[in-house]
Order: structure tokens, then sequence, then C-alpha cells
């Protein structure tokens, strides 16, 4: 329901928009050009969840595969380095990943993209690692009882009970990958913090508040989904 709540705000908003010209201009009389045009709301759109989706989806596999081998027996001793990186890297602000990021790759969707991914590795790794852990020793042993190999194990039992913590740590990186694909646009990439950044140059707040509108609604619409995939997940593990 909430996610269907949000999706029909965020298409609301899409439709409603690009005609409010009159709105923003009766509320920012001074503004010559009260509502942004320089690209089409729904195409920064479009442009920010592939920008998400792309990153996120590197962060699953690299914070999955990274997550499997710290908690396999031959990479035990590496847990603890894991964990150790995973909390610290949650202190880093995406701002920083970012502007490590620009000299390597110039400006543009390359340095956003490559700092989205860094960063949501972090929550997907420590999910998969907490996950992994949790899953009862009982279910282990019983699966190796009935002859389980360790792939077969891990493939049909232990990812399937932590697939709701896994599933958390995904959540968290694309609800960050929305902000920080919002920041973005601050070297060049083309997002929904476009006219957040136009607007905070131009001193323009009508830009600010339709870019921080639609921002928004996207985090609230990504969210809700991966919220409604998380609980259909932990509800078939009860």
């Amino acid at each position: 329901m909430r996610a269907a709540v949000s999706l029909a705000l965020l298409v609301a908003l899409l439709v409603v928009l690009p005609h409010s010209a009159a709105w923003f201009h009766a509320w920012q009389p001074e503004a010559s050009h009260p509502l942004y045009s320089r690209h089409s709301f729904f195409a920064l759109t479009l442009s920010h969840v592939g920008l998400v989706v792309a990153a996120t989806s590197v962060a699953v596999a690299v914070g999955l595969g990274l997550g499997i081998v710290a908690t396999r027996p031959a990479g035990r001793s590496l847990l603890p380095t894991v964990r150790a990186v995973a909390v610290i890297g949650q202190t880093v602000p995406p701002v920083a990943v970012l502007a490590i990021a620009v000299p390597l790759l110039g400006f543009g969707a390359a340095p956003t993209l490559l700092a989205l991914a860094l960063y949501g590795v972090l929550p997907v790794l420590g999910q998969t690692v907490a996950g992994l852990d949790q899953v009862p020793k009982p279910v282990l042993h019983a699966a190796d009882g009935m002859g389980y190999g360790r792939w077969r194990r891990l493939l049909d039992v232990e990812l399937p009970l932590a697939a709701g913590p896994i599933m958390t740590g995904v959540r968290l990186s694309a609800i960050v990958g929305v902000g920080t694909a919002t920041i973005g646009s601050a070297v060049g990439a083309t997002t929904l913090g476009s006219p957040i950044v136009e607007g905070l140059v131009g001193n323009n707040v009508a830009y600010v508040v339709q870019g921080a509108l639609l921002v928004g609604a996207l985090a609230l619409t990504i969210d809700a989904a991966l919220a409604a995939v998380e609980r259909r997940i932990r509800r078939g593990q009860s």
C-alpha cells in the first residue's frame, strides 16, 4: 500500500510540475525563470533511477560476494577486517567518496556511478555477514547430515535463511544511492540534483524545491518497494 501511494505521488509530481510555472512565479515573483527547464523532469528521473539501479546492482554483487567469502572457513580470518571496514566505511560521507572519484574519472556520470557503487557495497557487505552468521548451527549440521555439499548448502540453506538481513542491506544501499546520485549533479551528472545545484548556484529557491520534491518522492517510492519485498521475504522465512 505504501509503495503504491509513494509511486502515485511521484507520478503526480512528474505530471504536475512541468505545468506549475504560474504557482512558483506567484511564490517567487522575483525569479525570472521560476520553473527548471534545462532538462525535463521525466528525463532527470530516468537518468537518476538508471544510475541508482546500475550502482546498486554492482554493490549487491560485490558486497554479497565479499560477505560470502568472509564467512567461509577459508576466509574466516578476514571476518574481523571485513566487519571493521563495514563499520568504519559507514562514517565516511558519500561526498568524500565522490570527491576522490572525480580526479580519477573526470566530471559526469562515471565518478557518480563509482561513488554510488563503492559506498553502496558497505551496507550489503555488513548485512550479508550478519545474516549468514545468524543462520542456526543445527540447520547447518542437518544440511551436512543430508549430504549437502558446500555450494548446495550455501545456495539452498544459508542464503535463503539470510535473505531478510541481506535485503535490508540492499534497501539501505539503494536509498543511499538516491541521495548520493543527487550530489553527483555537482560534478556534472544529470540527475534530479541538477535543479537543486542550479538553484543553489543561482539563488533560485524554486528550482531547489522542485528537485527536492522529486528526490524525496523517488526515495520514498524505492524504499517502500524494497520494504515490501523485504517483508515478503521475512514472512516466507517465518
